[in-house]
């Protein structure tokens, strides 16, 4: 895949705010490419593979394998057959989206709910780590979405459902969520790596948690989970969550991950920095905000508007996922297009605001939304009641008719919402 691009971008920039807008939010896109991202930290000289700062000996291992789950599995799978060819054995891949593998196996998946498919999938991974020896090498491709993906034992499927559906009701955050599936999980918290064990694993994280929290990516089947039983249970009971779910303790043995190397590839710091340095070149004084927006859309927006210019031209960048509470659902669309449609009252004339989720679709195919003053004049012009579309959830036929829906397609990238506001 080449470079993730806006296909609409023609459409959207009307104006010289807009046109730098998403500029900037193209250039987060293209730092966070996930080919471009494995061939800088993975690669190969003779038998020496290194991985970020980590050097492996191929020589020393007699079967080298790839697992790989998220919404960066199969580009990132792609990426590395390129690099290491036949000497991948075999392997297994669950992504969204799918594409022709030399020497993998590719499964498609479903997200944000767990599926049959998912389940079939994870029979694989499973049947994969049969007879693994200790001479064995697994490359574990870890990103966002793997949680959904990751389903394993069968029975998780129907909980790991009725779990996301009392989330999006109860207004959780995702560590909260994360947190309560590694306790439904045999592959969650640990349990891929107790499953490889003996073999070497070096995992390859792509983490999509904001604030670069790589452990909770795909709720850390690589890692040993730092969270209990117990801890579930009060995050179930806090959120007044009384399904019957079959929780259980994840693997806290030091010896499944004495082999196990865990190497960061990217975060949404990657993109934000790409953002401000883009602004920079474009004549505008870039200020990161946070890494870490998990507030509400009205909160998260009093923190992105309340910054006052210090230049006649500032850009404020954020990354994130904000917190939505879905109580009731007539309508279509994601959590961007809700916060860049609650920011129209908050817009002066100059500014200009983007929401974006960076794999590319939030909830729906566009990937998110750019507004400013012209999207409310818009509105009025047609007479639709803002409040009603935020009530019923229906950002999607809001923006259908305003315009400012951004496409990008899948990117086969995942670090959370990347958030701009341009202030003159």
């Amino acid at each position: 895949m080449s470079m993730a691009l806006i296909n609409n971008l023609a459409q959207l920039a009307t104006s010289s705010g807009r046109s730098d807008a998403l500029a900037i939010v193209q250039a987060g896109l293209e730092a966070i490419n996930t080919p471009r991202v494995v061939r800088q930290k993975v690669q190969l000289s003779g038998d020496q593979l290194k991985v970020a700062d980590k050097v492996f000996n191929l020589s020393q291992f007699k079967r080298l394998r790839v697992i790989a789950f998220g919404k960066a599995a199969s580009e990132a799978t792609a990426t590395l057959e390129e690099i290491l060819g036949n000497r991948i054995l075999d392997g297994v891949v669950i992504d969204v989206t799918t594409q022709e593998h030399r020497f993998v196996r590719a499964f498609r998946g479903t997200h944000p709910r767990p599926s049959d498919e998912n389940v079939a999938a994870a029979r694989e991974i499973v049947g994969l780590a049969d007879g693994t020896q200790a001479d064995d090498l697994f490359l574990v491709v870890v990103s966002g979405g793997g949680s959904a993906m990751l389903c394993w034992p069968p029975e998780e499927c129907n909980q790991g459902i009725k779990l996301y559906d009392e989330f999006l009701q109860a207004g959780g955050t995702i560590q909260e969520l994360n947190t309560v599936r590694r306790h439904l999980s045999d592959l969650k918290g640990g349990g891929l790596a107790k499953l490889l064990y003996p073999a070497t694993v070096i995992g390859l994280i792509f983490c999509d948690v904001p604030g670069s929290h790589f452990a909770d990516v795909a709720s850390g089947p690589t890692f040993l989970d730092q969270s209990t039983e117990s801890d579930a249970l009060t995050i179930l009971q806090r959120h007044k969550i009384e399904a019957d779910f079959l929780l259980h303790e994840t693997p806290k043995e030091e010896k499944y991950f004495n082999k196990v190397f865990n190497i960061p590839l990217v975060a949404n710091e990657v993109a934000l920095q790409a953002m401000a340095e883009k602004a920079q070149a474009l004549g505008w004084k870039p200020e990161i905000l946070s890494a870490e927006i998990y507030d509400f859309p009205e909160e998260a927006l009093n923190k992105i508007f309340a910054l006052k210019p210090k230049s006649e031209k500032i850009a404020i960048i954020a990354g994130g996922e904000v917190s939505l509470v879905i109580k009731d659902v007539h309508g279509t669309g994601g959590r961007n297009q809700y916060l860049g449609m609650s920011a129209l009252g908050k817009l002066g004339d100059k500014d200009t605001f983007v929401s974006l989720a960076s794999d590319g679709v939030d909830n729906s195919p566009p990937a998110g939304v750019i507004v400013d003053k012209t999207t409310m004049l818009k509105a009025e012009e047609l007479a639709l009641d803002t409040k009603h579309y935020l009530t019923h959830s229906d950002t999607l036929t809001f923006f259908e008719k305003t315009g400012g829906l951004i496409y990008t397609g899948p990117t086969g990238a995942n670090v959370s919402d990347l958030m701009l506001l341009l202030r003159e």
